[in-house]
């Protein structure tokens, strides 16, 4: 996730623009720029330097050509979504005329159909990112007579997607504006200056008054004060409050960990990763594709490879991929993936799901499968990685940085992908109407609100944790799309607790794992929507079988399912949902659990032993 910083006052903006991007490193980024408003020769300019890589390239370079004095500044640190990693894509971007510079977090769906606009108008567009279409934008306003906050009330409506936006003028000092929707901003309240940060960590070291900003949003600041208004000008409110957190808190945004913080951006990051799928011909559309609708015609098998997580985001993509394309799938782990000499053809598409896209395994691979001439498609969170590089097609997750070594968000922004691969799919071969793809994506815009739904009741979750800690063991049992989330719900017990915990497909129970159980040994239920009756049923026939020989049962089902109740010691409700889309809020309980026990127990949670966040090596 992109930091942004803005400060009007009387300090040296440089020096608080890039403390305030250090402090916002931990969020992760790929490169970093500045701009400062200063004059020459009595009129207004923009001075501006951007590097791709860390923050100490930047410094290196502002440090040997140094940038004028200047008390009005906005900067950036950037986590790339359009456009390759490079000096050219990173922001600050300046419109036609450098007379204004715009730094930009999120992703503006319909900035194609705006690039091509400006490029009618003769409008010549440097980056590969829809942030500069943003900067051209707001500056053709400026031509028009306007202020900077006008001109940013009246791009925003032209813009859709999830974006906050922050801008200076050089004929206009004085003044910061930003612009949010969908996307973080914070305003920092100091005397005789104010701040904007992605987060309160990006101004704490200056002010602990801070005032958030509603939906649809304009903020001026100046150092005098600041306004808030609607995209259509009207007045408005923000929210003041006192920030009493220390600066590791601030970063973590109140909570203990970045895992839990990352667990609340879920709603958010599924979001981002659903925008701009629809074209406006309502057909679906990927990030990068460089197949043709022929080439993909012709797969007649498809094999996910992946690791740990990612391997069971690969086994929802299998009851996806097969439901809606009727394409025989395959799911393997990409450890195993090219020592067993699998079949592959050209009509082989192998899929490659990496959060990182440099974990080993999966990176040779895929070079196997290419060089048995398979068509490769990675999903990804990683813009410029390896694994989207060396692939024909990439989706990616959108789901920002992930601090936390234990996977949360990066899990179901992978689950998204997994789907619209599968819709996708569909579209091209003709296996699912249009209609009727177009009802899935509609199901799935529901989501960010009922992951959100799960999250407010985390309360009843954190004390049913409470109460297993010291336990040995604990199972998972799931059926359906409901046993990779069994699946990964064990993993993140073992990779937090440290704790023996195992998944199971429910209808296993009685070829084997059965003896394990004993009693009070807690059972975690993932029970399939009432839709899938005989799943639903089979799965209480389960339930049953382990809660007779004395298990305590903690069942996850939706709401409104009546006939769970008499079989469930402990029933954790759900939204309701289509039984393929379960995964996506099924999972959120699961990472709640594991994360309390773990800091019951005593546990570093971000940071468990031994366990890295990418694995580069095989």
């Amino acid at each position: 996730m992109c930091g942004i910083v803005g400060y009007v006052g009387s300090k040296q903006a440089q020096h608080v623009v890039i403390e305030g991007l250090r402090r916002l490193e931990y969020r992760g980024y790929d490169s970093a720029g500045i701009a400062l408003v200063h004059s020459v020769d009595g009129r207004g300019a923009i001075a501006s330097d951007k590097k791709s890589g860390k923050l100490a390239n930047l410094d290196k370079a502002i440090t040997e050509s140094p940038l004028p004095e200047s008390t009005t500044g906005i900067g950036h640190t950037r986590w790339a979504t359009h456009g390759a990693p490079n000096d050219t894509n990173a922001h600050p971007h300046l419109g036609r005329d450098s007379r204004l510079a715009l730094v930009h977090n999120g992703i503006i769906e319909n900035f194609a159909e705006l690039r091509a606009e400006l490029e009618a108008e003769g409008h010549t567009l440097l980056s590969e990112t829809d942030t500069e279409v943003a900067a051209h934008l707001v500056e053709r306003e400026l031509t028009d007579g306007v202020d900077l906050t006008v001109a940013m009330q009246r791009a925003c409506q032209r813009l859709q997607g999830a974006f906050t936006l922050v801008a200076v003028d050089a004929r206009d000092p004085d003044r910061v504006v930003a612009a949010r929707r969908n996307s973080p901003l914070v305003v920092g309240l100091g005397e005789g200056e104010n701040f904007l940060g992605s987060d309160v960590a990006a101004f704490i070291e200056h002010t602990r008054e801070a005032m958030e900003l509603g939906q649809d949003q304009v903020v001026t600041i100046t150092r005098e004060g600041v306004e808030v208004t609607g995209f259509d000008g009207s007045p408005a409110q923000g929210t003041r409050y006192h920030v009493d957190w220390d600066l590791s808190s601030a970063e973590k945004d109140g909570h203990d960990w970045f895992m839990r913080k990352e667990i609340h951006e879920q709603p958010r990051a599924v979001a981002d990763s659903l925008l701009g799928r629809r074209g406006t011909d309502g057909l679906l559309q990927l990030d990068e594709v460089r197949l043709s609708d022929d080439d993909l015609r012709d797969i007649d098998k498809i094999i996910i490879i992946a690791c740990g997580t990612s391997f069971y985001a690969g086994m929802v993509a299998k009851y996806a991929i097969e439901h809606w394309c009727r394409i025989p799938c395959e799911v393997e782990l990409a450890s195993e993936f090219r020592y067993r000499d699998p079949i592959l053809t050209q009509s082989t598409l192998v899929v490659a799901i990496s959060q990182s896209g440099e974990t080993a395994d999966t990176l040779q691979a895929i070079r196997h499968a290419r060089l048995q001439r398979s068509k490769v498609l990675a999903i990804c969170n990683t813009n410029g990685s390896t694994i989207p590089r060396e692939s024909d097609a990439v989706i990616y997750t959108h789901a920002g940085p992930e601090i936390g070594v234990a996977s949360t968000k990066g899990f179901l922004t992978q689950l998204v992908a997994c789907y619209l691969l599968a819709l996708y799919l569909a579209q091209v071969k003709g296996t699912r109407f249009g209609d009727e793809i177009n009802e899935v994506m509609d199901q799935l815009d529901e989501i960010p609100a009922k992951i959100q739904a799960v999250l407010d009741a985390e309360a009843g979750i954190y004390e049913l944790a409470a109460k297993y800690v010291g336990t040995k063991s604990v199972l998972f049992l799931g059926r359906h799309a409901g046993y990779p989330v069994a699946l990964e719900g064990a993993l993140k017990l073992k990779e937090l607790a440290y704790i023996h915990a195992e998944g199971f497909a429910a209808g296993e129970l009685k070829h084997g794992p059965i003896a394990l159980i004993e009693e009070d040994l807690p059972v975690l239920c993932v029970v399939p929507p009432r839709g899938r009756d005989q799943l639903h049923d089979k799965m209480i026939s389960g339930i049953q079988e382990v809660r007779a020989r004395g298990a305590r049962t903690i069942c996850l089902a939706e709401e409104g399912d009546t006939a769970i109740v008499p079989y469930a010691d402990v029933l954790i409700t759900l939204p309701k949902v289509p039984t393929l889309l379960q995964p996506l809020v099924a999972t959120v309980p699961l990472q709640l659990f594991a994360c309390e026990l773990a800091t019951q127990m005593g546990h570093d949670v971000d940071q468990p032993r031994n366990l890295a966040k990418s694995v580069t090596v095989e």
